[in-house]
């Protein structure tokens, strides 16, 4: 497999959407995996960064993925938290 840069991680409560990219953007998998699955998959995988939704779980899971070498980043729900609505 080529050398995945990017994972980008759907986080639920059983199954977890998974897609990976290299640097130039070019998709290399997108899989889908139970709870079992998800975190020996990512543990055979060379440290990369990983963007999930930050959420509950989200933290958890960061904290597992550093463990493993790879730089996590969690994106917040609202970019702009403050604003829910375009009325103001």
């Amino acid at each position: 497999m080529e050398e995945v840069s990017i994972v980008g991680v759907d986080l639920a409560k059983q199954v977890f959407q998974v897609h990976g990219a290299a640097a130039d953007g070019r998709v290399l998998f997108r899989k889908k995996l139970s709870r079992s699955q998800f975190p020996r998959f990512m543990a055979g995988l060379r440290p990369c960064v990983i963007a999930m939704e930050a959420c509950g779980t989200a933290h958890y899971w960061g904290r597992e993925f550093a463990s493993m070498g790879h730089d996590v980043r969690l994106i917040p729900v609202y970019v702009k938290a403050f604003v829910k609505k375009a009325k103001e």
